[in-house]
């Protein structure tokens, strides 16, 4: 096969076709593009996968999908977050899935988990366990202070325990599922990036975190 279709063969198989499930074991660091974070391989709780670790509290902390783009489809995997040794008092175990992410790496949406938060003995921090943002511009401060209660949302969670999530992203609006609850634990009506935004699929680690993923499958939308 000369070189030309062999290069057009690996674009092909590396898009996902409408209605096409793509899965990825995450069970290695291979095909992931790291930005701020170091990946190991490690089992938890006798299933295989990764674990993330960030190095840049800072700064945005996330690997990204190798040949990926995602516009509009559900996105599945299991994840877990919990607290670094070294983490600061305001870490919660922020794990979650950045979608629609741009070159710039600055430019994505999120919508995570803080799991620290999910049986909390304080009703306000378990208000907080599930959270969308939108960066650089809407953090979760601004919404938080903007508009209190909208894009957070409260689920019962356990930090270092796998949890599926299931992210439905359709235009505008996204959904986010857990532990195969048929209803959404937050809905968002007003996704910052636009209805046409696309872009790459990423494993979002926040600061003060050990996250691990496992089992990501992808499966886009037709427009």
């Amino acid at each position: 096969m000369r070189p030309v279709l062999i290069a057009l063969s690996a674009l092909l198989l590396a898009s996902v076709l409408p209605g096409q499930a793509r899965r990825f074991a995450l069970d290695s660091a291979g095909g992931l593009r790291m930005h701020n974070v170091r990946a190991e391989p490690a089992t938890l709780d006798g299933k295989r996968g990764l674990r993330l670790t960030g190095t840049a509290p800072d700064s945005d902390q996330f690997a990204i999908i190798d040949g990926l783009e995602f516009a509009n489809g559900v996105i599945e995997a299991e994840i877990t977050g919990t607290l670094a040794p070294d983490a600061g008092a305001a870490a919660r175990g922020f794990v979650g899935i950045a979608f629609r992410v741009q070159p710039d790496l600055r430019t994505y949406d999120a919508l995570y988990l803080r799991p620290t938060n999910g049986r909390a003995e304080d009703q306000e921090r378990r208000n907080h366990a599930t959270q969308y943002i939108s960066h650089p511009d809407w953090t979760w401060s601004r919404l938080r202070q903007e508009t209190p209660g909208r894009y957070e949302s409260y689920v019962d969670l356990l930090p270092n325990a796998w949890i599926k999530i299931k992210i439905d992203v359709r235009g505008d609006h996204a959904r986010l599922y857990v532990n195969d609850s048929p209803q959404p634990v937050l809905i968002v009506n007003d996704v910052k990036s636009g209805a046409n935004a696309r872009g790459a699929i990423a494993l979002w680690v926040g600061p003060g975190t050990i996250a691990h993923f496992r089992n990501l499958i992808v499966t886009n939308a037709a427009p």
